[in-house]
């Protein structure tokens, strides 16, 4: 009778054992990562481009390796919550279709949140920005009046564009020309060449290119807006924004912002306009 029990419960206890296998089951196997897919404009430095020289950064899916403010902060929030960072290169006027259809989890690259408020499920604001113009340095245009019957460049689909539509549209109706660019660093060489005669951008590039071209452009103290970046996911995404949001202030808690900034400071990163509290 004890043998007949014995081989029954071996019976059980290898089906038990086999059915585990079957499903997979291992202590030891470890959790899969949530893929984290963040969207950003490829040629907006310091905040995300090519990596050249050498430089250290994120392979994407394209065979290119990028890097910027921006990724980097991305890849420590990414580290903090377990997540799979993925970088993907984007056309700035596609990223609304890209973030709808999934293709991207986020628009993190210096995004504007003033104008769009209500378009997004927002982390946190986390930098100070404004938008700002930049002419050459021997050009003679010192403030917005000056750029009456002149021609201005700025990014498609960008905050300037917005404002120079918007709240200054009175300036930009002064000028010869209102012109759009896919980006900023072919603005920034029409504007050398003397194609154009300014650049409407964000504060930051404009801060990238005077210290890229030390001498060669000129940035004019007036301003057209104050601004703030933060990361933009799909609407109903709140909690993971706010899990972004708490991240990135245990970053700034742990001297890693500072770091960062620092790490960027000569291309026109500054600590100073990091806000989020």
């Amino acid at each position: 009778m004890k043998r007949k029990i014995f081989a029954v419960a071996a019976s059980v206890a290898a089906l038990a054992l086999s059915a585990c296998m079957l499903a997979g089951c291992s202590s030891s196997a470890p959790a899969e990562k949530e893929q984290f897919i963040v969207g950003f404009d490829a040629a907006y430095p310091p905040y995300g481009y090519l990596a050249t020289n050498g430089e250290e950064g994120y392979k994407a899916d394209d065979g290119n390796t990028y890097t910027g403010f921006d990724l980097d902060l991305a890849n420590e929030v990414c580290a903090m919550n377990n997540w799979d960072l993925v970088v993907k290169p984007i056309d700035w006027d596609s990223k609304d279709a890209l973030l709808g259809s999934g293709d991207i989890n986020c628009i993190w690259n210096g995004f504007t949140y003033e104008g769009r408020e209500d378009q997004y499920a927002w982390s946190g604001q986390y930098m100070i920005n404004a938008q700002v113009v930049v002419a050459k340095a021997d050009s003679g245009i010192k403030t917005l009046a000056d750029l009456a019957g002149k021609t201005v460049i700025t990014q498609k689909d960008s905050a300037a564009l917005d404002v120079l539509e918007g709240d200054m549209k009175d300036v930009a109706n002064t000028f010869k020309k209102l012109e759009t660019i896919g980006d900023y660093n072919n603005a920034f060489m029409q504007l050398e060449s003397g194609a154009v005669d300014a650049v409407a951008c964000d504060l930051s590039i404009a801060a990238y290119q005077l210290a890229a071209k030390d001498g060669v452009f000129a940035q004019l103290d007036e301003t057209l807006s104050s601004e703030h970046y933060a990361v933009g996911l799909a609407k109903g995404e709140d909690e993971k924004a706010q899990l972004i949001t708490d991240s990135l202030k245990k970053l700034d808690e742990e001297g890693k912002i500072k770091t960062l900034c620092e790490k960027y400071a000569d291309q026109g990163m500054d600590y100073a306009n990091w806000c989020l509290q």
